[in-house]
């Protein structure tokens, strides 16, 4: 059974101490899927959506990875990390579904996880503002790290 990794014995929040840690090369991949609705699907066109804002899946792309790098100014607890390398992809999964991939690496002490996951969350979340015009319907669902490695566990989800 696992531990709260960012409380003391006291129960209140800290942060995680990585000073006694190995840098490692550490990967994490996660995934968003955003459910379009028809009205909003029907102008997907040659793998992108054109709106008056612009480019709606290389906007988002720029915007996950812009928000993978400022993770740790948005969840309290995370280290600041300068990321090696991350890659947003977005590919039309059939279903009205978009699926977005985000990988984060890093050679650290601690993890990219989260970094992974905010990527996706805020590429899908784009992806939500720049559509809304057409329909306020869209559902961003299943956002969940695929797997990790690197550090003490590696990680697969099944």
């Amino acid at each position: 059974m696992g531990e709260f990794t960012h409380l003391d014995p006291a129960g209140k929040p800290m942060m995680v101490d990585v000073g006694h840690k190995s840098e490692t090369q550490r990967t994490a991949r996660a995934r968003a899927i955003i459910t379009l609705p028809k009205e909003v699907f029907e102008n997907f066109e040659n793998d992108d959506i054109k709106t008056k804002k612009g480019s709606v899946i290389q906007t988002a792309v720029l915007a996950g990875i812009m928000g993978a790098k400022k993770t740790s100014e948005l969840i309290p607890l995370c280290h600041p990390l300068a990321l090696d390398n991350c890659q947003v992809e977005i590919k039309n999964i059939g279903h009205n579904q978009l699926e977005i991939i985000c990988v984060a690496k890093i050679s650290a002490k601690t993890g990219v996880e989260m970094e992974a996951l905010t990527g996706a969350s805020i590429a899908a979340l784009t992806i939500y503002d720049m559509c809304k015009a057409f329909s306020k319907k869209i559902v961003i669902s299943e956002i969940q790290l695929i797997e990790k490695t690197g550090g003490k566990n590696d990680y697969q989800s099944k």
